[in-house]
């Protein structure tokens, strides 16, 4: 069995270019909270794209499969929450972000949760 309240970081990397692997870490996401775990999401690299309105509507694991934005709502009912990489030289005006979205975070806050949290998943 689990530690009560063991905190589960998952770092999403993968994006628009690998969307097969899009939806698993928001599906492993929310069994994890389910199951008590605190759990934080955190897009970077190309996973930061997630977090863009059109590309969570739209992308698909499978060709009839649920958008990406089912699964992302699924992790945040179960609890989880939801980081997005603040990308120096990226200019976000403009571009409609996912309600879910908690907070844009920093590198080094990134860092942070890594020494801190009991596990690490990059998916």
């Amino acid at each position: 069995m689990h530690a009560p309240n063991q905190r589960v970081l998952i770092l999403v990397a993968s994006g628009p270019s690998t969307p097969a692997r899009c939806a698993a870490p928001f599906h492993i996401a929310t069994l994890l909270a389910c199951m008590d775990a605190e759990v934080t999401l955190y897009l970077t690299g190309e996973g930061t794209q997630l977090a863009r309105r059109d590309v969570a509507e739209s992308l698909r694991a499978v060709a009839d499969g649920e958008p990406l934005l089912h699964f992302i709502r699924n992790a945040r009912l179960a609890g989880a929450r939801l980081l997005m990489c603040r990308q120096p030289g990226v200019d976000l005006t403009g571009i409609a972000l996912i309600d879910e979205l908690d907070e844009i975070s920093s590198g080094g806050e990134l860092a942070q949760m890594i020494l801190e949290y009991e596990r690490v998943l990059t998916l």
